[in-house]
């Protein structure tokens, strides 16, 4: 039925969008905490020191709670986007304002998901895009927030990308091998060729590892499209930022949002926009 009635899997897409946007919250929020943690203990133990015991928490333990009077979020406090608006947009304990942020990530994850399945239809392919939207969304905002890029979503991504690619899902497997190992040799390249420059660090190694990954996903053809697109929005942005809100130069604008927004783009249309660029150029397709 779904396969039949696209409007319908577009519908379902976006109800199961906003319900994992509500978990990507989780994962936004306590993922970096998580990695500071586990390198806090890391470095005990390459010290030599005894490690500090530590309550459990991960993505599951604790219960979500108000950070600001520590009120348990109940299980009808926490419907995506209904429950925002029923608290009007406050802590039900102490009235608080409760950041906008939340809603606006469960409603990127719903309105993203439903395009997906709109795009793929009912097929491997739909649900392979689902899970790399996911993950672009919580990488978007980590590395918003902390300049980080996490192994624990980047490297898997990268596998997945080649797993599907083995049944030439997206492309075939050899251009998503020959993908993941040009996205990360062009980027870390760029990186030493500034760094020997300037004397300062780029980028991070994070962006090597998520660009090898969308050349794992979608080969190495779409990768010049991705790079090109993601530097035109991070110059474009990176300007209105300087321009309208008086940024300092000097502060780093964090590369991988732009990176997974031209990434997602280009996994929906990518072929597309290449062909309307040649056809324009006068190339042959």
């Amino acid at each position: 039925m779904l396969a039949a009635y696209p409007a319908a899997l577009s519908l379902l897409a976006g109800v199961l969008g906003l319900l994992v946007g509500s978990f990507l919250n989780v994962v936004i929020h306590r993922l970096p905490i998580m990695l500071e943690r586990r390198w806090r203990a890391q470095c005990q133990e390459l010290a030599g020191q005894p490690v500090e015991p530590t309550e459990r928490y991960d993505l599951v333990v604790p219960r979500s709670r108000c950070p600001r009077c520590g009120h348990r979020i109940s299980a009808i406090e926490n419907i995506p986007l209904l429950s925002f608006l029923w608290l009007r947009g406050k802590c039900a304990e102490c009235a608080q304002p409760i950041s906008w942020r939340y809603p606006s990530v469960e409603l990127v994850s719903g309105l993203l998901s439903a395009a997906v399945a709109w795009h793929f239809g009912f097929s491997l392919a739909a649900l392979g895009a689902l899970l790399l939207t996911w993950s672009l969304i919580a990488l978007s905002f980590i590395d918003y927030d902390h300049q980080l890029l996490p192994d624990d979503i980047t490297l898997p991504l990268l596998w997945l990308g080649l797993g599907l690619n083995l049944a030439g899902t997206y492309v075939s497997l050899s251009s998503a091998v020959i993908g993941a190992f040009a996205g990360y040799l062009s980027l870390w390249l760029v990186y030493q060729g500034f760094k020997l420059l300037t004397g300062r660090e780029g980028m991070g190694y994070g962006d090597f590892k998520l660009f090898a990954a969308f050349g794992a996903w979608l080969g190495w053809q779409q990768l010049p499209l991705v790079i090109l697109l993601s530097s035109f929005l991070g110059a474009l942005i990176g300007l209105g930022f300087i321009l309208l809100r008086g940024r300092d130069r000097s502060l780093p604008i964090p590369f991988g949002p732009f990176l997974c927004l031209a990434g997602w783009v280009a996994l929906l249309w990518g072929d597309t926009i290449t062909r309307a660029y040649l056809q324009f150029a006068r190339f042959p397709a």
